[in-house]
């Protein structure tokens, strides 16, 4: 049976298999829930309880009968989904003219080269695909019918996935007579559902696969490079690959290289003045005179220091209106926005380290407490495991050999966490390895100590 067959198979197994082995699991939660809530109302003198239940109507009634919105005119400008019209793209030009001698064919009814767009989050590379894919689309020749779709291969990651989202995006029930289910359906029947589509309702399509690297595979992009090839579909078929990492491509396999042909083309990060202009020309996403003067170049600094990211400019711009808006405030100020670039930064650490160990948190807390505690941001290997054996010690957590500590500091490293560096320090002291925190230290040692396992661990504990 093929992939998506079996996982879905797979996934229904789990289902029936949990309702089988635990009958009376619903009905329990059910049965709590009941009792929790007679508690509660017992709890509440009766001739009280309308009131309450009143009062509560009355809260949620007054935040959505609110009419206006005092700081936003229109926040749909502060999406990252928000395709800007051309004159609003900026410090992007040569990229647009470069990605557009691609595709020229695809308005003609040729096959578009493929491409694969390399650069750091944040550096325009998803937005000028849209961008230049649909400017393709609207400028088709008369004859031609001409199609994009853009999938995020974080989110879609097999090749299943990718199928049944490609296929569902792209068809029209209307016009093929057919409906594709999310699931249920091998990946073989998937496909062949997509070029069936494909060859009803296009000449050419153009896909983009945003974060490609993150596929499990290279099945996806043979199949869409061959599809032709094979006799799959006359339709023509142009990729654009996006990824962050420029070694990409180099670890593809040798037969989806020979297929794909790929141009490359490579996105440099903004500069301060370019993501100032940017934000500037998402300026109207406020009503008139909510910005101060220093918000915007605030803004756009903070994200400027951050290797360019745009993404990241906009973000904290609409954090700090939303700051100001549940502050009651008539302006966005620039103290708002550090406030946003503040929890903007505890969000995105706080979602990079979920899924780490408890022995890992441990270890950068023993960083961020050293960094806390003394004017330096670099400590050697042994400082570092001297603080995390104290740490260990205080909550009781088994402490592991320093040989195993280093390979942690080297995996934290490796998720862009830590930074380590070699130093000779001369024929005493040899070679030693410091290690600092990418992160501010408040931020690491805020956040590890929202974990209940380091509750009882003593405030800025540091005996080193």
């Amino acid at each position: 049976m093929e992939d998506g067959s079996s996982e879905d198979e797979d996934g229904s197994s789990v289902d029936r298999s949990e309702s089988a082995d635990h009958p009376t699991t619903g009905s329990t939660d059910q049965s709590a829930s009941e009792l929790t809530d007679r508690a509660e109302d017992q709890s509440v003198p009766e001739n009280q309880r309308g009131s309450r239940d009143e009062e509560q109507i009355n809260i949620a009634q007054e935040i959505f009968s609110q009419q206006e919105d005092p700081i936003f005119a229109n926040k749909s400008l502060l999406e990252i989904s928000h395709i800007p019209s051309f004159d609003r793209i900026v410090g992007r030009d040569e990229e647009i003219r470069k990605l557009s001698e691609e595709l020229r064919g695809a308005v003609q009814g040729y096959s578009p080269e493929n491409v694969i767009i390399y650069g750091k989050t944040g550096t325009g590379k998803s937005l000028v695909s849209k961008y230049v894919s649909s400017q393709a689309v609207n400028n088709a020749h008369e004859d031609v019918e001409i199609g994009f779709q853009y999938l995020d291969c974080s989110t879609d990651n097999t090749e299943t996935q990718a199928a049944s989202t490609l296929a569902r995006s792209f068809n029209d029930s209307l016009q093929t007579g057919f409906e594709i289910p999310e699931r249920g359906l091998s990946t073989a029947a998937y496909y062949k559902r997509l070029w069936r589509t494909l060859e009803s309702l296009y000449d050419v399509v153009i896909i983009i696969l945003d974060e490609a690297d993150m596929m499990a595979d290279d099945d996806l992009l043979m199949k869409l490079s061959r599809a032709g090839e094979s006799g799959n579909t006359d339709c023509r078929i142009g990729v654009i690959a996006i990824s962050n990492k420029i070694e990409w491509a180099d670890d593809l396999n040798e037969r989806v290289k020979s297929s794909l042909q790929p141009k490359e083309l490579s996105f440099h990060p903004y500069d301060a003045e370019q993501l100032e202009e940017i934000l500037q020309h998402r300026r109207d996403a406020f009503k008139p005179n909510v910005l101060e003067e220093g918000v915007i170049p605030l803004c756009a600094a903070y994200a400027a220091s951050d290797f360019g990211d745009a993404r990241k400019a906009i973000d904290i711009l609409r954090h700090a209106g939303n700051i100001a808006y549940e502050r009651n405030a008539d302006h966005v100020t620039e103290q708002h926005v550090k406030d946003a670039r503040t929890k903007a930064e505890k969000d995105r650490f706080r979602e990079l380290i979920e899924g780490i160990p408890q022995q890992a948190k441990a270890s950068l807390l023993a960083l961020a407490i050293l960094s806390l505690n003394s004017e330096q941001e670099e400590f050697p290997t042994q400082l570092v495991y001297r603080q995390y054996q104290n740490i260990c010690d205080n909550i009781g957590q088994d402490v592991r050999s320093e040989r195993r500590f280093r390979d942690i500091l080297k995996e934290l490293a490796f998720l862009g966490i830590v930074d380590n560096r070699k130093e000779n320090l001369g024929r005493s002291g040899g070679i030693t390895l410091l290690n600092r925190l990418v992160e501010e230290p408040e931020i690491v040692y805020e956040i590890i100590r929202d974990d209940t396992r380091f509750e009882s661990l003593t405030d800025h504990l540091s005996n080193s």
